[in-house]
């Protein structure tokens, strides 16, 4: 598999956005890429949730949905959409952060709602309550594709090995966690976790990140990553936005099962008890 990434510094326009992720699909398909992963939030990332409220839309009338599953079927690649914001998918008024699978026809072959919501307070004086909007997911979520069973997860939930483990037993032998990683988090853990879910899985990770200063006052750490399943990263693009390409060789997963087979010694254990 050639598996695009593409880097990106989105903003409050979701129609610029949209021009970029469809610039990105063009650049992917000229450079040969079978999949194009985005990152999580990818047509719109705006804190200021009065502003953005005149942007969003249900999955039916998303504008960036739209455009981006046209660009997909005219470029003949799959895209993984990271997330999308959006609104009057729930009875309770909340919000819902839900990333999607497009193939090379356009067609949605899946849907993610991000189960773990950011609600943090940093050093930095940085507070995110995501759960002041949006609502979490259920259901996890795996899907076949030419190159393998994926698994889709988003940003926060990198921290939840168990969403993990559940993936990879159900087969999953790509992980995907498009991401927005503020700084300080990304410096301290983004390497070290994406790099232990897939030593943990023996599959690949593939997270495409945000990466700059962007219109709404926010920083984002950026470093997409790809991982392979022995832990070695293949791609670090850094704080460069643009598109990076990587190849995959999926018997990698195998040799890597082989040689540590950790699922098969996975074992169900009974809770703790308090000696």
């Amino acid at each position: 598999m050639r598996a695009a990434l593409f880097q990106s510094c989105t903003g409050i326009d979701p129609d610029a956005n949209a021009t970029a992720l469809v610039a990105a699909i063009e650049a992917a398909a000229a450079g040969g890429a079978d999949i194009l992963f985005t990152p999580e939030m990818s047509g719109l990332l705006d804190r200021d949730r009065t502003r953005a409220a005149d942007h969003l839309a249900d999955e039916a009338h998303d504008r960036v949905l739209a455009r981006v599953r046209d660009a997909a079927a005219k470029a003949g690649v799959w895209v993984h959409l990271g997330s999308l914001a959006l609104a009057g998918e729930r009875h309770d008024g909340r919000l819902v952060n839900r990333s999607f699978l497009i193939d090379d026809a356009g067609a949605i072959r899946a849907r993610y709602d991000k189960i773990h919501l950011f609600d943090v307070d940093l050093p930095t004086g940085e507070s995110w309550r995501e759960s002041s909007a949006y609502a979490p997911g259920s259901q996890a979520v795996v899907v076949d594709t030419p190159w393998g069973r994926m698994g889709l997860t988003i940003c926060y939930d990198l921290r939840f090995p168990d969403l993990f483990r559940t993936l990879s037993d159900a087969g999953a032998t790509i992980l995907c966690v498009p991401a927005a990683f503020t700084v300080p988090t990304g410096r301290a853990h983004w390497h070290v976790l994406l790099r232990a879910r897939a030593i943990e899985a023996g599959a690949f990770v593939i997270a495409a990140a945000q990466a700059g200063a962007h219109a709404d006052g926010r920083a984002t750490y950026g470093h997409s990553l790809v991982v392979d399943p022995w832990g070695d990263v293949l791609l670090d693009m850094q704080g460069e936005n643009g598109v990076g390409f990587v190849d995959l060789d999926m018997k990698r997963v195998a040799e890597v099962r082989a040689r540590v087979p950790v699922l098969t010694h996975r074992r169900k254990i009974a809770p703790a008890t308090i000696a």
